[in-house]
């Protein structure tokens, strides 16, 4: 380790509404929900991360939990402060350093997010201590993660599903030909299932469970190859106020998520209409790349292969294609200084 290494560091963050990633030399050193807990006599964060997601929504009215992040963007500037300098300690556990490092960060952000948003995010990371910020747009970090050389002549679509934005973006030449960034993404899937269980079960769930099941029995098709086993969700019954258990089906999931799903299709049908033609013929070849957590729904690839007719690949570890593509454009800032924005 030189000298330059004690006082300076590189780190590429992921901050997405739901998880935060951080890579350091390399390595994927953070994962964990962007969430944080505080008490609200002291102010003192509690927790920050999977021990405030285990906190979450099972408080007393001293303390709160916040996601400071909502639908991609920066809500609570405060909490974001905190919950990145927080995860960036995380980073100097265990390193028996006697003073902080200065960062040069590069973030992800959303393609549709404004010029008082991006300030925002630029702030929250100068206030824990950056040195240098750069920002580079999710569909294009995704596309580096993936593999895809984004300087080239060719058009790639790019559908990354996140927590709180699904970007879909035609990239070539280093750029964003056409885009579209709309705020239906895991976070909605969510709500749908909590609503749901609520108007067809007289079932009140929480924010955890109903992620939970999202996860056990999710899906995009009512009709499944591998059809996962029913999943039990517990909850409040709201006619009698008494805890208890529904059996969930994938059906009654792939119902409930329909609407939301739908919407997607049609943002990608509407990308596809604006790209123009010589573009067109390229996606036609190479077919459109899914990437973030919501590439993992069951049954998403085949829905959108019917609706589009073109074929639908998802990404190797689709929930990390972002942050690898983030921490590859920070160890080639020259190479990739044109997608970068200062």
């Amino acid at each position: 380790m030189g000298l330059r290494d004690l006082f300076l560091g590189e780190i590429a963050i992921d901050l997405g509404t739901a998880n935060t990633l951080i890579i350091h030399k390399d390595k994927i050193v953070v994962d964990e929900p962007s969430i944080i807990a505080i008490d609200r006599v002291t102010n003192k964060v509690l927790a920050i991360g999977k021990k405030a997601m285990m906190m979450h929504e099972k408080t007393h009215e001293n303390i709160k939990t916040i996601r400071p992040l909502k639908d991609g963007v920066i809500a609570d500037f405060t909490a974001a402060e905190q919950m990145i300098r927080g995860m960036i300690k995380m980073l100097q556990q265990g390193s028996n350093r006697l003073f902080t490092p200065s960062y040069r960060m590069i973030v992800c952000i959303p393609s549709g997010i404004t010029e008082v948003e991006k300030r925002a995010v630029k702030d929250s990371c100068e206030h824990t201590g950056a040195r240098e910020v750069y920002m580079i747009h999710e569909p294009i970090a995704a596309a580096i993660g993936i593999g895809i050389n984004i300087e080239e002549p060719i058009g790639s679509m790019i559908v990354d599903i996140g927590g709180g934005t699904t970007e879909i973006a035609v990239i070539a030449l280093s750029g964003i030909v056409c885009e579209q960034s709309i705020k239906i993404a895991g976070d909605v899937f969510t709500r749908d299932i909590v609503d749901y269980m609520r108007r067809q079960h007289n079932i009140l769930i929480g924010e955890r469970t109903a992620e939970q099941i999202k996860i056990e029995v999710g899906s995009a098709l009512s009709e499944l190859d591998n059809p996962p086993a029913d999943f039990d969700a517990k909850g409040r019954d709201l006619m009698t106020g008494i805890p208890k258990t529904i059996k969930v089906s994938y059906p009654e999931i792939a119902f409930s998520l329909d609407k939301s799903i739908s919407k997607i299709e049609d943002a990608i049908l509407k990308t596809l209409e604006m790209s123009p033609p010589e573009l067109s013929a390229d996606i036609y070849s190479k077919g459109i790349y899914l990437t973030g957590g919501g590439a993992l729904l069951r049954g998403l690839q085949q829905r959108l292969a019917l609706k589009t007719k073109l074929p639908i690949h998802i990404a190797d570890d689709p929930l990390r294609a972002v942050v690898r593509g983030t921490g590859i454009a920070l160890k080639n800032l020259e190479m990739f200084k044109s997608v970068l924005i200062t």
